[in-house]
């Protein structure tokens, strides 16, 4: 029940048809009578420095969740940044801080090393390719490089974007082994699709799966449907993976944290969540 005295949590992004969050989040604040609900906003790319700052003068604005396209832009819009997300280049949260001003920090990478770890993934040492360097993938990147792996190659089709990454990896962690400009996936412990392809019908796959191996640990960051098509060319082959989801369920623990309401475990919002595609 939403009421006068109900705070809300924005989700931004564009379009919104393959957000799930609200479908985690919402169930949660409804067992434990919070009085919090998330609620998806679509906004376009050239509206949306405008509406961030204008979402913030709301009385009752708890905070924002960021999606595609924004999480890179949000970083340029922040008047405090977190290590994390200054890393990255992205951001994924917003909040204000004491004083008044916007706060942001970058929870996608640290919610997929977690759901890879959970499913006994060793990172430390691995080799990794990222396919996509925008905000997911960046945070991806660099939580991958705090996980310890050994090797991180890098693709995106926006070259200076996928350099720029590189850079600040290679700037921040001088012992890891950085590699940009492939997309093959042979001979990679772990491969992650960190682009959008698989959102709508059609695309073509983000890498080719006939050069992932069996051992490989595949990724996936489209919440669209839970099993995209890159996963099932991935699962016929054998291949040990995450679907996009998990990643929500590893970082909301987090979020929730840096929103300051009552924290909890990924297992009890699979629990709750009412997930449909």
């Amino acid at each position: 029940m939403i009421s006068g005295k109900t705070q809300l949590i924005a989700h931004l992004g564009f379009p919104t048809e393959s957000f799930r969050a609200p479908m985690i989040y919402n169930p949660y604040f409804e067992k434990h009578g919070i009085d919090v609900t998330v609620v998806p906003m679509g906004c376009r790319a050239e509206d949306y420095a405008d509406f961030l700052r204008s979402v913030f003068r709301l009385s009752n604005i708890r905070g924002a969740l960021v999606t595609m396209p924004h999480k890179v832009t949000t970083v340029a819009l922040l008047d405090e940044v977190h290590t994390t997300a200054a890393v990255a280049g992205s951001c994924n949260t917003v909040r204000l801080n004491a004083e008044g001003g916007l706060v942001g920090d970058m929870f996608d990478g640290e919610g997929f090393v977690r759901g890879a770890l959970r499913k006994g993934q060793v990172l430390e040492g691995a080799r990794v390719l990222v396919v996509g360097s925008g905000g997911v993938g960046s945070a991806i990147a660099a939580s991958m490089a705090k996980a310890g792996v050994a090797t991180l190659a890098l693709y995106d089709n926006h070259a200076p974007t996928m350099n720029g990454l590189a850079d600040h990896l290679r700037q921040h962690y001088p012992a890891l082994e950085v590699s940009t400009g492939s997309k093959d996936p042979a001979g990679f412990d772990v491969v992650v699709n960190a682009t959008p392809l698989g959102m709508k019908e059609g695309d073509p796959l983000p890498m080719d799966v006939d050069r992932i191996a069996p051992s490989t640990f595949v990724g996936e960051v489209v919440m669209k449907q839970e099993i995209t098509p890159f996963l099932a060319a991935a699962r016929e082959k054998g291949c040990r993976f995450q679907v996009g989801t998990d990643m929500l369920f590893e970082q909301i623990p987090a979020y929730l944290e840096f929103f300051g309401l009552r924290p909890t475990t990924p297992d009890e919002l699979r629990e709750v969540a009412r997930i449909s595609y």
